[in-house]
């Protein structure tokens, strides 16, 4: 009899076949052997290799090379980064029959990639920004108009400014006017502005306005002083600035006339979720809106493309599928793919082409792409291909909430969404009446527990970014979205479809009653007792340890997701310790926040209210910066004000030369806008010349020394011992003035002085 040297079939072990049958598995459950032996992590090591899973890897790293960027000090050079990556992708083609090589030489490839890309792309946009306040005469064509409950905001290419040089003009300005009737995109009009540097962060770790304008090539902000008038050009507009205004002026339009259709606070939303326009959303709106947790939906992001993309698919797939020949011999599936990638793009540019839209439009595209080769279209490889697209075209979009909140969303949901299912039912529901509530059922759990994935994997970024929570936010989604999907979104992909046959009004009415309905739901949610709850700003060793547990947690398909319990539980435990200052410093010295013998914080001088309220957010403060009480601690006169802070210590805040003399002598640290004479002996002296190299300030207290951090030079830690030496030595003597009028913004009312002196 013949031998049979056929191969018999391998068998498979039943993990590895789930692990393959499986649209998204998670594998076996954690196997606690790997502590006494490595074949636990060589098995799942396989596993994640058999899945596929080394691809995403690539995106993580290619974003730790954009951040290693932005940590740089100063302007890396371009050969460097490039260079590296030459080399590191050379050796990798080489070795690529060593897997474990292989792998680690892309990892470094993927790494210096994103290097190279943030070095480029802060190297593209690169254009001039004003150094001091300036007011000027300036010419310019208005690119896009904002409208707001009172005046409108410019975006201004600038094309002349008088008393600044052309080398130091900036290319564009944004500036408020109060007036702004007859203006559009487009228009080239001429006035006199008053501009300043955009602002940078008012903390260290802070919103920085700066770098965003940076990237977006604004180089100063500002208002119009006196009349905006109309004049001829002296160039004519590139192509670039005609599309925007263009696209610009179809948005305002639509603007108001979905305001207009539907009235009051529910058009200014309604306009939003069509067009993302929000300045007609009155301000307690906007407050509503986020105590509810629901304030995503007047941001064109994610929501909305995906479910105008998805309404575009639905309706060209069913109006296909209404023609037998059409359903059985064409790729209906495919040809609805098409119109809503076709539909996505248009709507993004329609929109405003913002950042967090762009972003939603590539991820739809690279779903939707996904589906035209026959590939599942929701899965951790596509998120990361639009992960890396986004990031090679836009690497600072890694340090903002936008990208960070989206992103992680979505993968939080691919990995654990697919976890919860209904259990099978062995009968099928008989009636009509029975199908209908299984349906409800299964659409409430599928809400539900995305909506609860998403906020808990979002909330890191919202602390961090925002230091505030909405623990409400599951209930008011669960009431706001289902009308979002249902009612809202079809309704403004129809009335954008009659607008050009000004059918369009009763559409808009339809959504307006829809809107008003996510309203009233929203101040309900709202009305409730820590609908919005400040907590103390996360500090970046929290973020990173944080993001890395999620990300450990959603990429593997193995036993190795179980590793995230480690980075995740030290994150939790520095998020349990807060890391709060006792000191917020101004960038130009105009107030201070100083913690006192209570706890709180305490304002000393004049800082605007949007800085205060920075201050009072990052340190988990619901205050609002006019409450009374914040000025209870401090003590004032015409010279200054001096807060009692904790260990006995004092803090001096002096507005007026005058004070140095006894500040000096009993306070601990000096803060002030002026320049502090040479003999002050206070074991910590902050006067203008260090804070116009530093910007704004944070200083925290320990026994041991004192930790500065500045928004331009980092973080520094100063010791006790030794520092009133160090601040004696640290300039020549030189003659103090006699006397200095107040600094205007610190002057008091005569009720707030207290001419009492500390101990």
């Amino acid at each position: 009899m013949m031998e049979d040297n056929r191969e018999k079939p391998r068998r498979i072990l039943r993990s590895s076949a789930q692990v393959a049958a499986l649209p998204r598995s998670w594998g076996s459950p954690i196997e606690w052997s790997f502590l006494d032996s490595r074949g636990w992590l060589l098995k799942n090591i396989a596993q994640e290799i058999e899945q596929r899973r080394l691809f995403p890897w690539a995106a993580v790293f290619f974003g730790i090379g954009i951040i290693l960027f932005f940590q740089a000090d100063g302007q890396p050079a371009l050969w460097a980064p490039v260079g590296a990556f030459a080399l590191f992708g050379a050796a990798a083609i080489a070795f690529r029959w060593n897997l474990a090589v292989f792998s680690a030489l892309i990892a470094f490839t993927a790494l210096f990639a994103g290097f190279t890309a943030g070095v480029i792309r802060t190297r593209s946009v690169a254009a001039p920004a004003l150094t001091r306040i300036v007011i000027t005469p300036v010419t310019g064509f208005i690119e896009a108009i904002d409208d707001r409950e009172v005046g409108k905001r410019l975006l201004l290419r600038v094309t002349e400014m008088k008393d600044v040089a052309e080398a130091e003009r900036p290319k564009r300005v944004r500036v408020s006017v109060r007036k702004g009737e007859g203006l559009s995109p487009g228009q080239s009009i001429a006035g006199t502005a008053r501009l300043l540097p955009p602002p940078q962060a008012a903390w260290p770790g802070g919103y920085d306005f700066a770098r965003d304008a940076y990237f977006k090539g604004i180089g100063a902000v500002g208002s119009m002083v006196g009349q905006v008038r109309q004049v001829d050009p002296s160039t004519k507009p590139d192509l670039s600035l005609w599309l925007a205004a263009r696209v610009d002026e179809a948005r305002n339009a639509l603007t108001e006339r979905i305001a207009s259709a539907i009235g009051g606070a529910a058009g200014g939303v309604g306009a939003a979720l069509v067009t993302g326009k929000r300045g007609l959303i009155p301000e307690p709106t906007n407050s509503i809106l986020r105590g509810a947790g629901i304030y995503h939906i007047v941001s064109i992001s994610g929501l909305h493309m995906v479910l105008a993309a998805g309404t575009f698919f639905w309706l060209v797939r069913a109006l296909l599928a209404l023609a037998p020949g059409l359903a059985l011999l064409w790729p209906v599936k495919k040809i609805a793919a098409m119109a809503a990638i076709i539909g996505a793009t248009v709507y993004c540019i329609f929109s405003g082409s913002d950042v967090a839209t762009e972003r939603s439009l590539i991820m739809t595209l690279v779903m939707f792409g996904a589906v035209l080769v026959d590939r599942p279209a929701l899965s951790i490889r596509n998120l990361s291909i639009a992960a890396l697209i986004v990031l090679a075209r836009e690497p600072e979009a890694l340090l903002g909430p936008s990208f960070q909140m989206s992103f992680s969303a979505i993968a939080a949901m691919m990995a654990l969404v697919p976890l919860v299912h209904w259990k099978r039912i062995e009968k099928a529901p008989a009636t009509l009446f029975e199908r209908g509530l299984l349906a409800i059922g299964q659409a409430m759990l599928g809400l539900v527990t995305t909506t609860l994935v998403a906020s808990i994997a979002t909330a890191p970024f919202a602390a961090y970014h925002f230091q505030s929570l909405n623990p409400y936010g599951l209930i008011g989604n669960a009431l706001a979205l289902p009308l979002v999907s249902l009612v809202v979104m079809p309704s403004a992909v129809l009335g954008v479809l009659a607008y050009p046959f000004n059918l369009d009004r009763p559409v808009w009415q339809f959504m307006g009653v829809a809107v008003s309905q996510v309203l009233d739901a929203s101040a309900w949610v709202g009305s409730f007792s820590g609908s919005t709850t400040f907590v103390p700003a996360l500090d970046v060793v929290a973020l990173v340890l944080l993001s890395i547990g999620l990300i450990v947690l959603t990429i593997p398909a193995s036993s190795l997701r179980w590793l995230a319990l480690l980075p995740a539980g030290a994150g939790l435990a520095f998020v349990a310790t807060p890391h709060r200052y006792d000191i917020f410093i101004d960038r130009d010295g105009a107030g201070a926040a100083i913690r006192g013998k209570g706890g709180q914080l305490a304002i000393v001088g004049r800082p605007s209210d949007f800085v205060a309220e920075q201050w009072l957010h990052a340190d988990g403060d619901a205050r609002s910066a006019d409450d009374g009480s914040l000025r209870q601690e401090a003590r004032c006169d015409a010279g200054g004000c001096v807060v009692a802070a904790a260990g006995g210590r004092w803090i001096a805040f002096v507005q007026d030369f005058s004070a140095f003399e006894e500040d000096c002598r009993r306070a601990t640290v000096i803060v002030t806008r002026l320049k502090a004479p040479p003999t002050c002996r206070a074991h910590f002296v902050l006067d203008g010349e260090e804070l116009k190299e530093r910007g704004a300030m944070t200083i925290r207290f320990s026994p041991e020394a004192v930790e500065v951090r500045s928004v331009r030079k980092g973080r520094e830690t100063r010791s006790w011992s030794g520092a009133e030496t160090l601040q004696a030595e640290a300039s020549p003597a030189r003659e103090r003035p006699r006397r200095a009028q107040p600094v205007p913004e610190q002057d008091f009312p005569e009720e707030e002085l207290s001419t009492g002196e500390p101990d």
